[in-house]
């Protein structure tokens, strides 16, 4: 391992996850499973207890103190979010259960509305399914074409593919910022400002991104962006999808109901402004609440910091599993996987089926992910029928790799 007398940002920060302190099958708990769920610090777990124990009460309907204090804590949360990603106004940021949900928004309210026979949509094959699926309805339709963009010589997003399939029948572009199984950034910046020449609209999934790097819309310049929380030490069933005002403005509620009407006659409803348009029914308000706590805490820590350390920590794991024999990296590779790689590695180890060492590492209390990582597509495109991921955190430690590695090892020495 290598030896850094200084602390690491893990080292500063495992203290605050109750989780990592148990134990699985009577060994420390090394969880290498962030692209699926993170863990959550105290101080969101406290931020959920806290609204339930002392102001529980719904959003933007009572005028008493415990509704108003909710409301201020809600609200509260969307500036955060606003702030962590550098929307315009908070009035851009829509809560959702999730990015899913994000996604489906796009597809059926602008999607369904400003598509027709002939329209492009261009996705990649390494999309996660909630990032294909809607898009196929969509496609079904309206009669758009649905086009992939495929992996070049080193296992990415294939930009020089992209610019011969984007045309100007291109009506949109969705694309994931940080590939949830090959762990490689994609070059959205190009992607956008190639779309923008084709009068493209462009939608950036960084659901695996957002937890690990800076994200900043106005800079990037996408006209939709979708996340979750769960992702990024917040709860489960709360997101967030980010829009240009006006685009938001210019299409139909996804859903509608409660709290997102201006006035209700017998015949005929209008909406409120946005965000509350896109906001039907009664919210996850604790975990908007605590949502905004996860990021407070991540702004804390500072996601540069964040960054580089993850970057430093993947190079290390990327360099001990390339001294397996055996092992197949999927993505970038091999002598320029440690620097394009961040956070995520995906792997397959000889003739070990992915879920049987899934399953022999948790018995050392390990965990991974096997299987097919919701991205179908790209198995099929690299042949391959399941593989197992490893996917870090930065409160991850070089010592769990150590483990992880050792326990791989005997893995094979064992079959």
């Amino acid at each position: 391992m290598i030896v850094n007398q200084e602390k690491t940002l893990a080292d500063k920060v495992r203290a605050d996850f109750p989780i990592l302190q148990r134990k699985v099958n009577g060994k420390p708990l090394v969880y290498f499973d962030n692209a699926e769920s993170s863990h959550k610090p105290s101080v969101v777990l406290n931020a959920l207890r806290d609204y339930y124990e002392q102001y529980n009460s719904n959003v933007h309907q009572s005028t008493h103190v415990l509704a108003k204090e909710a409301t201020e804590a809600y609200e509260a949360a969307r500036e955060k979010l606003a702030k962590f990603v550098n929307a315009a106004s908070p009035q851009e940021i829509i809560y959702t259960r999730n990015a899913t949900e994000g996604i489906n928004l796009v597809a059926y309210d602008w999607g369904i509305n400003n598509l027709t026979t002939g329209d492009e949509i261009i996705i990649s094959v390494m999309e996660h399914h909630s990032n294909i699926v809607p898009w196929q309805v969509v496609a079904q339709k309206t009669g758009a074409v649905l086009k992939f963009v495929e992996l070049n010589e080193n296992e990415e997003f294939n930009l020089e593919q992209f610019k011969t399939l984007i045309s100007d029948k291109t009506k949109l572009v969705s694309v994931s910022h940080l590939s949830s199984t090959l762990g490689c950034i994609n070059p959205v910046e190009e992607i956008i400002a190639i779309a923008r020449q084709k009068g493209s609209k462009v939608l950036i999934d960084t659901c695996q991104s957002l937890p690990h790097m800076s994200i900043d819309v106005q800079k990037m310049d996408c006209d939709w962006l979708v996340g979750s929380g769960y992702k990024m030490c917040g709860p489960t069933g709360i997101g967030l999808l980010y829009g240009k005002s006006e685009l938001l403005r210019s299409i139909p509620p996804f859903l509608t109901g409660g709290d997102m009407v201006a006035e209700v006659f017998r015949d005929r409803a209008t909406y409120k402004d946005l965000p509350y348009k896109f906001e039907a029914g009664t919210p996850s308000i604790a975990d908007a609440i605590a949502f905004g706590a996860a990021v407070d805490y991540l702004s804390e820590i500072g996601m540069d910091k964040i960054y580089a350390y993850e970057t430093e920590l993947t190079k290390y794991l990327v360099k001990q599993l390339q001294q397996i024999p055996s092992i197949r990296i999927y993505g970038p590779q091999p002598e320029n996987a440690a620097v394009a790689k961040v956070a995520i590695v995906m792997f397959n180890v000889g003739d070990i089926p992915a879920k049987d060492l899934s399953s022999r590492l948790d018995q050392a209390g390990i965990a991974i992910n096997a299987g097919l990582h919701a991205t179908q597509p790209l198995h099929q495109y690299l042949g391959v029928e399941s593989t197992a991921r490893a996917s870090l955190y930065f409160y991850n430690t070089y010592s769990e790799i150590d483990a992880f590695i050792a326990a791989i090892k005997e893995t094979i020495d064992n079959s």
